[in-house]
């Protein structure tokens, strides 16, 4: 996490250590639920190993809309609106999971300013980030949302479960499977 959040500013040892000192890291296992639909929250997520998902339940289906991998951060809708959760938030791997809430952030705040500014930078990105990737799979086809996972994050295809990976791309199993072996054919 400290790697992560060096990107963007050197810390002071104190700051380094006021982090360590936060009660921020959490266990879960596979499958466990961070997060359900109609469920309030406050919490937000910083992946430092496994993976977690975001998904819908749609007509009794699980609609997958995002993967979050080692340095993936999450904050959930239901964190700045104040509303119930629409959606689920699941681990797909066993996971370390920094979790914070606005109070912890709040003290760290109080306590060393310098985090609102890091705090803002980090929001900044992962805004551009989500943007960038929404408007890119709005506009391709389910092949082209596949080609670009294999060439932008290939880990994932070896991580998660066909089933979840088809739900994500918005085709049923079957039909990535199809596709899988038609791909490969042409290689």
């Amino acid at each position: 996490m400290l790697d992560y959040i060096g990107k963007y500013m050197t810390l002071s040892k104190e700051e380094e250590q006021a982090i360590a000192e936060l009660d921020l890291f959490k266990t879960y296992t596979k499958g466990e639920v961070l997060l359900k639909e109609g469920q309030y929250s406050d919490q937000s997520y910083f992946v430092l190993k496994g993976c977690i998902r975001c998904y819908y339940m749609v007509d009794g289906e699980e609609k997958t809309t995002a993967f979050y991998t080692e340095s993936e951060a999450l904050s959930p809708v239901c964190v700045t609106d104040n509303r119930p959760s629409a959606y689920y938030v699941a681990c797909v791997e066993d996971s370390i999971v920094a979790v914070s809430n606005q109070a912890m952030e709040q003290d760290a705040f109080e306590r060393f300013p310098r985090f609102q500014e890091l705090c803002r930078l980090l929001s900044e990105d992962l805004l551009a980030h989500d943007r960038a990737t929404h408007d890119d799979f709005k506009i391709s086809t389910p092949e082209q949302r596949y080609l670009k996972l294999l060439e932008t994050r290939p880990e994932l295809f070896q991580r998660i479960p066909q089933y979840q990976m088809a739900s994500y791309l918005g085709i049923t199993p079957q039909s990535l499977s199809r596709m899988r072996k038609r791909l490969s054919s042409k290689s």
